[in-house]
This record gives structure tokens, C-alpha cells and sequence, in this order.
């Protein structure tokens, strides 16, 4: 809390009223060999004054760069009344209802949050949210391996082109649970899956294909194509998207011949800010044949005796809820406060706002790419249509470039030399609906400046 209102006298009296001498006797059952005496490197205590300031320097320290970086995490306009409404005390602290009692107003919005997700993806069912996009998809494969019993071999074919970050995580969660994940090559010439890498699985027992759209290179994969491929081939289909891109793109439960089976992914881009990393949160769509598999909760809608309107946890597959050898997952939370955020995000902006946000993006992606490769020594890596993100491919290593462009207070995008060393000195760039034409000539004339001043060196 912002403000601790106990006097001394107060916290006396409370003391007295409970029949202890101090705050210490509070602690007494804490064994005296665990307690430690001293914080080294702890400074003392500081005043209101003192803590306000340094949080205000540390926080100018930042600065407030210009962001061309997405790489799966997303700067987006927030609507201000979507965290005035969140942190509102009766929904910033009673957001993950552990039991049917809760509270109607926070079902309604897990059930309002799963009808939106479920539309956008345009697939039956959507749960009540996870962890983040990379633990979502992990969840994504794992509900494949359960959903397909036809399927002996637990066989994930991975994608070279889904977030490399969200592959480990895949990797970590799924390594012990008997997975096998097999790599599909991006084609470096297109930036999307390699077909040659694909044919190679024709007719084995696949258990499912994940397709990410658009892909970590921001290119857009041939899903149709994907999707009857793994339809062919007897196997289940994953879909890992980003969800704003939904609003201009086929949704997964239209692609191919049937849709996919599953949809996940990270609803950051929905009212989350950037903020180190997290907290996010994962969403998970998928048919209704599949629906006992789907982890998580599920909220749902019905009416009471006198044919009111209610909310209630009908589906609760988890080990808190249900017997830990029949649970679908070992989610013990979800990221409800997250999840409430995007419910108030798209109900805000709606179906026609969301769609104007995607095709900025696009639009100020365009131009980047276009600004950019009028310099010398950058040119694009892919061709073919794209969402928000881009590769660029510079004549010169581009961690020195990104280094010297943060000195210029620039964030100018990820280096995928560590991932992707095979695309050669390659730069991942990203624009959406918060950049604007001034802001990407910002971008272009610092860049075409130290790309001079390097070459005249």
C-alpha cells in the first residue's frame, strides 16, 4: 500500500489488545537459528522525502528513449481509463478467485475476457488466461499430447520461426514430461518455414504442428497451407499468434480446412505496459471437442431461480480444484489483474479501433522499412507481407550500431546475431501505433549518421 496510516500509539495498542510486548513476539515461532541479525549492504532506513527522490532519479536515469523494439514485447497506447479502472481496490486486490464464491463482477470479467479472445481467435472456447504467451504455448503442446490419443509419438513440430525466447520456455516446461520437439528450419531466403523442412515429416506420427502469424520475423506464414498439411498428416494444429494482428489477419479457427485446433499467445499488446519483462499474460483458445483438456478455468454464464443473469467457475482443470493426477496443468494462478487490463483495453477500443491499431502498425512499419533501406549498407532481408515487425540487414555488425544509437537515445531494435547467426548481421525492428513519421526520421537520420561517420572512418 502507498501509505501505512499506524501511529506508535496505534501499533501499542494493537499490541496490548493481543497480549504481546512487541512486533517481535509476532515472529516468535521463527526459530532463532534462522533469524538474521544484520542486512549487509542494506543502506538505513530513509524518509518519505529521501525514498521519493531517489525513485524519481532512478527512474530519470531510464530516460524515455524512442522504441523501435518488439521482439514479443509490445509498446502500445493504454487508454487511461484502463488502469484508473484496474487498480480500483475492488478489482486490483480480489482478481484470482480461487473459489465459486467469487465475487460476480470479477466472473463477469473472465467470462467477458474469454467471449473477446474466443472471437478474435474464432474458435469455441477460450480459459480464463496463463502465465504469458511462452507458457501458454508450452500449456499449447502439452493439451495437444492429451487432446491427440490417436498420436503415439508426442511429437511437437517447433518452428525455427517462433520466438526464440518462447522456444526455450517451451523446452524448459515440456523436457521432462516426455515431448519430443523437433525443429522445423526457417527458409533464409523468405523468413518463413522451410517447405523442404516440412516435407521431411510427411506421413510420420505427428502429434502437432505449431504455426506462429505472424512469425518472429514479423513475415507472414502460409497458414492455409500449414494448417491442410497438418490436416494430411493426421495431426493437431497449434496456432501461436499476436493478437492485435487478429484484427486485419484470417483468425486461426478459419485456417485451412477447419481452423486450427489450438490458439495461444501473449495478450501483452492489450492495455499490459512494458515494464521489465512482466508480469503478461498468456491467452488460450481452442474447439470445443478439446475442451476438457484446456487448462486452467473456465467462466460461464447462466441464470439464477427468478432468470437473472449470473457468472460461475464451470470448468476448473487444475490440481487446486480436482485431483492432482487428473489435473490438465500445474497452474496454480493465473494473471487475472493482467487479465482484466486487456478486458477493459478491447472494450474500449473495439473490434473497429483495434483493427485501426493493427493497420498503423503496419502502416508505420512500411514506412520504417522504407526510411531505413534508403540508407547505404541496409537493406530488407524478406520480401512478402508483414505485421509489425521487420529484418533489416546491415553491412557492418549490429550490436556497435545499437550501442551507439542508445547513446543518441534510441532504442533501435534486437540484435538476432545469437539466435539467428545463420541471417548474418541481421536487425529486428519494430513500429506500431505509438511511432510516428517524425519519430522514424528520428530513427533514420541518427542511423544514417553513424553509418556515415563509420564509413568515412
Amino acid at each position: 500500500m502507498p501509505y501505512i496510516p499506524h501511529t506508535p500509539d496505534d501499533v501499542r495498542a494493537m499490541l496490548e489488545r493481543i497480549g504481546a510486548r512487541s512486533l517481535d513476539d509476532l515472529f516468535d515461532e521463527i526459530p532463532p537459528a534462522l533469524l538474521v541479525p544484520s542486512l549487509p549492504g542494506v543502506p538505513d532506513a530513509l524518509s518519505e522525502m529521501d525514498v521519493s527522490r531517489l525513485a524519481a532519479e532512478r527512474a530519470a536515469a531510464d530516460g524515455r528513449p524512442l522504441n523501435f523494439i518488439g521482439a514479443g514485447a509490445y509498446e502500445h497506447h493504454i487508454p487511461a481509463p484502463v488502469w484508473a479502472l484496474v487498480t480500483r481496490g475492488e478489482i486490483y486486490s480480489a482478481y484470482t478467485p480461487y473459489q465459486a464464491e467469487a465475487s460476480q463482477g470479477t466472473l463477469q470479467i473472465m467470462y467477458e475476457y474469454q467471449s473477446m479472445i474466443a472471437g478474435l481467435t474464432a474458435l469455441d472456447v477460450s480459459n480464463a488466461s496463463l502465465y504469458d504467451g511462452a507458457s501458454a504455448l508450452a500449456e499449447a503442446c502439452l493439451m495437444a499430447v492429451r487432446a491427440h490419443r490417436r498420436s503415439k509419438s508426442a511429437r511437437i513440430l517447433l518452428p525455427e520461426t517462433v520466438n526464440p525466447a518462447w522456444r526455450r520456455v517451451v523446452r524448459a516446461i515440456t523436457g521432462g514430461q516426455g515431448l519430443q520437439l523437433d525443429t522445423l528450419a526457417c527458409d533464409p531466403a523468405s523468413g518463413r518455414i522451410d517447405p523442404a523442412s516440412l516435407a521431411a515429416h510427411a506421413g510420420e506420427d505427428v502429434t502437432a504442428l505449431v504455426v506462429p502469424q505472424p512469425n518472429y520475423f514479423g513475415q507472414l506464414e502460409d497458414a492455409d497451407a500449414l494448417t491442410r498439411w497438418a490436416r494430411a498428416n493426421g495431426a493437431l494444429v497449434i496456432a501461436a499468434v499476436n493478437p492485435t494482428s487478429l484484427a486485419v489477419l484470417k483468425p486461426p479457427g478459419e485456417w485451412g480446412d477447419g481452423g486450427a485446433d489450438i490458439a495461444c499467445g501473449d495478450a501483452q499488446p492489450f492495455g499490459v505496459p512494458l515494464s521489465s519483462g512482466g508480469p503478461y499474460v498468456g491467452f488460450m483458445a481452442c474447439r470445443m471437442e478439446h475442451v476438457r483438456q484446456l487448462p486452467g478455468r473456465i467462466a460461464g454464464r447462466t441464470v439464477d431461480l427468478d432468470g437473472r443473469p449470473g457468472y460461475t467457475l464451470t470448468l476448473q482443470a487444475r490440481e487446486q480444484h480436482i485431483r492432482r493426477a487428473k489435473a490438465t496443468s500445474n497452474i496454480c494462478t493465473n494473471q487475472g489483474l493482467l487479465m482484466s487490463a486487456a478486458t477493459i483495453y478491447l472494450a474500449l477500443v473495439g473490434p473497429a479501433g483495434l483493427e485501426r491499431v493493427a493497420r498503423a502498425c503496419i502502416a508505420r512499419t512500411s514506412e520504417l522499412v522504407a526510411a531505413l533501406t534508403r540508407l547505404p549498407g541496409v537493406r530488407a532481408a524478406f520480401a512478402g507481407p508483414r505485421f509489425h515487425e521487420a529484418v533489416l540487414k546491415l553491412d557492418r555488425p549490429v550490436a556497435p550500431v545499437l550501442a551507439a544509437l542508445a547513446g543518441e537515445g534510441i532504442i533501435g531494435g534486437h540484435d538476432l546475431a545469437r539466435d539467428y547467426p545463420q541471417l548474418g548481421d541481421a536487425l529486428l525492428v519494430c513500429a506500431t501505433e505509438m511511432r510516428t513519421r517524425a519519430d522514424v526520421e528520428t530513427y533514420a537520420k541518427a542511423l544514417g549518421r553513424l553509418l556515415g561517420r563509420a564509413a568515412a572512418a
